[in-house]
């Protein structure tokens, strides 16, 4: 069914018709069980959002780059995202289903742009997801040395970490961010509405640990420690916003959960907007806190919080935040490979990659397949990578993604103005644009190993779409019958 107005296009530039996607969930078996309302969907943004950038990047771009301004890159980063988040918004108001950018993208700017982005996205969130669980278990290994409990060497890091060579015959392994993936995917398999209440119940915690942060440490406050506000000068802080911009997502990760919201076209687009502005507020005021309690040259770059309270006198909530953080930072882990799942799911319900993976759970209502495969991937590469070679597979993506959800919505509100739009992004079209160049900016400050692994599995996922995706899609398939 063509939609007026904007052609489904032919090849690999076919795009999959908006009214299509909203009606259709495709074959059955593949459908998901809407069971998410408006805070629960807000509270897996929040936990996708906060996490190690307030309990440990605020610290080191607080010491490096901006000093108490600090706060300042956060509100530069956080209106850079709110630039794309309120694109995000205007799509999940109008598709209302899984997938996220891979799906707009497949809807407005055809097939290919929409493959490329989902391939990158299984990409990016399954490796954000080794790396939380890489740092988590860091933290961990850190606890348990403060116990007096020391762990095999063989299973405290990757293979070349520090920490002393794996006994002979024997390998060397991060063992519990492997089983942090694990146990993550099978929350995940558990049914939504069962690991929602599990994400929902971190979230509290950890925003609890925030407030706690912020009520205790402002009676520990010395404003003589704000100046100079700008110690690296106002390039600093700038500079600053690039190195926490990445720090003020999670909402994208989130939305390829759509399909599984009660009342999508009106709850998602303000879950988006609800948890980046509720992690915007508590990254603030973590920031103006911290910056007041010691002077920025003595804030840690590893446990900024941790530290800051030690150094006042006060190292027993010191060690609530560093418990209160591994917890906190799991529900990033959570949101991520949750987006993962999704995407993969999308996709294969799509016809670009394997029907089978697109079967849910008889009971449950879950992608069950893709979401052990997304679980297993992740702990091999949380159990194998050093933390640095694992993060560097993360990021170039989803700025990616944020440059075409953003060029997408721009596309469409010309090219459809009369769908109907549970929000509607303002300021059109200079805010999108706003969200294309910051993007785009931030890109060229990616390392050029980046690039090139970017670029490897670029032409790998166009070696997969050419031999599979393009000759399996429902939408070749359609055409067919058509003809």
């Amino acid at each position: 069914m063509a939609v007026p107005g904007l052609s489904p296009g032919r090849g690999m530039l076919r795009r999959k018709p908006i009214d299509s996607i909203t009606a259709d969930d495709g074959e059955s078996g593949t459908g998901l069980q809407r069971t998410l309302g408006l805070w629960q969907l807000t509270a897996i943004g929040v936990g996708g959002i906060i996490g190690a950038g307030v309990f440990s990047l605020a610290g080191a771009v607080a010491h490096g780059k901006a000093g108490p301004a600090v706060l300042i890159s956060f509100l530069i980063a956080g209106i850079a995202s709110a630039a794309a988040a309120f694109s995000y918004a205007e799509f999940a108001g109008m598709i209302p289903k899984a997938g996220s950018a891979y799906t707009y993208g497949y809807a407005v700017l055809g097939e290919v742009v929409g493959w490329l982005i989902g391939w990158d996205l299984l990409l990016e969130y399954t490796a954000i997801a080794s790396v939380v669980a890489i740092g988590i278990s860091g933290y961990f290994n850190e606890l348990l040395g403060f116990l007096h409990i020391d762990l095999p060497l063989w299973m405290v890091g990757a293979p070349g970490t520090e920490g002393g060579d794996a006994p002979p015959g024997s390998y060397k392994v991060n063992l519990f961010a492997m089983l942090l993936c694990l146990l993550i995917a099978f929350v995940l398999n558990q049914g939504m509405k069962s690991a929602a209440k599990f994400e929902t119940a971190l979230v509290y915690l950890k925003v609890g640990v925030v407030l706690l942060v912020v009520i205790v440490g402002a009676f520990h406050i010395n404003a003589g420690n704000y100046t100079p506000f700008f110690p690296f000068g106002i390039g600093g802080a700038v500079t600053g916003a690039a190195t926490v911009f990445f720090a003020v997502f999670g909402y994208d990760a989130m939305s390829t959960a759509a399909e599984e919201s009660k009342d999508s076209q009106k709850h998602m687009p303000k879950a988006i907007l609800y948890s980046l502005i509720i992690s915007m507020v508590l990254y603030v005021l973590a920031c103006l806190v911290l910056t007041g309690m010691i002077p920025y040259q003595q804030i840690s770059e590893e446990s900024a919080f941790a530290t800051a309270f030690a150094d006042v006198g006060l190292p027993v909530v010191g060690a609530i935040i560093a418990v209160g953080a591994i917890l906190g930072i799991l529900t990033v882990l959570f949101t991520f490979m949750l987006g993962a799942t999704r995407v993969g799911f999308a996709m294969s319900r799509d016809g670009l990659l394997p029907k089978w993976f697109s079967r849910t759970h008889p009971v449950r209502k879950v992608p069950s397949r893709f979401t052990w495969l997304i679980g297993i991937v992740s702990a091999v590469f949380a159990g194998l990578l050093p933390i640095e070679e694992a993060a560097e597979l993360t990021n170039i993506g989803i700025l990616l993604a944020f440059v075409v959800v953003c060029a997408a919505v721009i596309v469409l509100r010309y090219k459809r103005p009369d769908l109907p739009r549970g929000f509607r992004t303002p300021g059109m079209p200079i805010v999108p644009l706003v969200g294309i160049v910051f993007s785009l900016w931030l890109v060229t400050f990616l390392a050029p190993e980046t690039w090139l692994r970017f670029g490897v599995w670029f032409v790998i996922g166009l070696i997969v779409y050419a031999a599979y995706g393009y000759r399996h899609s429902r939408m070749n398939q359609r055409s067919d019958d058509a003809s």
